[in-house]
């Protein structure tokens, strides 16, 4: 018989019911129970789905392997300590908790303990993204844009953590460089916190970074565009679609690509290249779910490290502190 992952889903709101449905779909893992302080939502999933509801998280922590935790943000650290104490593998949604510090001791505890810590940045799973793995990624400058209409879900943090975390951690891993400086613009609209919001960070290697998130507008647009020596690389995240304008090397034959041109100037003509990448299509949060139970039975490093969630955090802090410093 299959080695099965034994699986608790702590917080059933939209995202965690969401998590619940789809982790039931994946024939690596059972899922075990789910806990939410509304017990009408666990109840709702147990006449849906057959999960049993709990409503003691310690109860449950002491029946599984991986804990998904996709509760409210501010509960995230109480409920990871509560985890590591039984020894239970962590996948956190994003941010990894509702303070840098908080995210650094649940990454260290369970660095400590041995256990494995996933945090849930969906957008390393977008096809777009997964599309250009293995093109060669070296950005000189990069400009995003993330916007979405007002809902109060994600409203009890500001759009840093809320939207603009997702391409924060897509930059942190493509630019292999620490950030210099940045210089960061917020406006509270409609909550306590900023919901609108612009980022230009600068990398030490000279890299450069122009980042837009709201959750204020009226059309919905998930897009980045990156510019490099040769390439300009266009990601649409809502349609899971990669486009790469590039220039071919000097004698590159076979390419899989359409040919728009030349460039003439240099010491021999340049072709002018366009390529759509493409990935197998997947649920990206199904995927991520996936591919960490696979790291927890197969002893392998979590797709999306605790070490990434918190990167991502401490910059997105960092933004958020600058917009509200006088």
């Amino acid at each position: 018989m299959k080695n099965l992952c034994k699986v608790g889903v702590f917080g059933v709101g939209h995202l965690g019911s969401i998590h619940a449905r789809l982790l039931t779909q994946i024939d690596i893992c059972k899922v075990i129970g789910t806990f939410d302080l509304d017990a009408q939502k666990t109840a709702k999933l147990k006449d849906e789905l057959g999960i049993e509801p709990f409503d003691d998280a310690g109860a449950l922590m002491q029946q599984i392997d991986v804990a998904v935790i996709a509760a409210s943000t501010q509960s995230h650290y109480t409920l990871a300590l509560k985890a590591i104490e039984a020894g239970v593998h962590l996948f956190i949604e994003k941010p990894l908790a509702d303070t840098p510090q908080r995210a650094r001791e649940i990454q260290s505890r369970c660095s400590a303990a041995g256990l494995k810590l996933g945090v849930g940045h969906i957008e390393r799973f977008n096809r777009a993204v997964r599309s250009i793995e293995g093109q060669k990624l070296a950005p000189r400058f990069i400009e995003a844009h993330r916007l979405a209409a007002f809902t109060l879900r994600g409203a009890d943090v500001a759009v840093i953590h809320d939207l603009m975390i997702h391409d924060l951690d897509l930059i942190l891993q493509w630019v292999d460089s620490p950030v210099k400086r940045l210089d960061a613009s917020g406006v509270a609209v409609i909550s306590d916190t900023p919901d609108i919001a612009n980022v230009r960070i600068l990398f030490e290697n000279g890299c450069v970074a122009n980042v837009t998130a709201s959750r204020i507008s009226r059309h919905k647009m998930r897009k980045m565009r990156l510019f490099q020596e040769d390439a300009y690389i266009s990601l649409d995240f809502i349609e899971g679609k990669a486009e790469i304008y590039r220039l071919a090397a000097p004698g590159e034959q076979g390419i899989p690509a359409i040919e728009l041109g030349q460039i003439e100037k240099g010491q021999q003509p340049r072709r002018i290249l366009y390529q759509q990448p493409s990935a197998p299509e997947a649920n990206a949060l199904q995927l991520e779910e996936e591919l960490f139970i696979k790291a927890v039975l197969e002893d392998r490093p979590a797709p999306v490290s605790g070490e990434d969630g918190v990167r991502a955090l401490e910059l997105a802090q960092e933004i958020l502190d600058q917009m509200q410093t006088p």
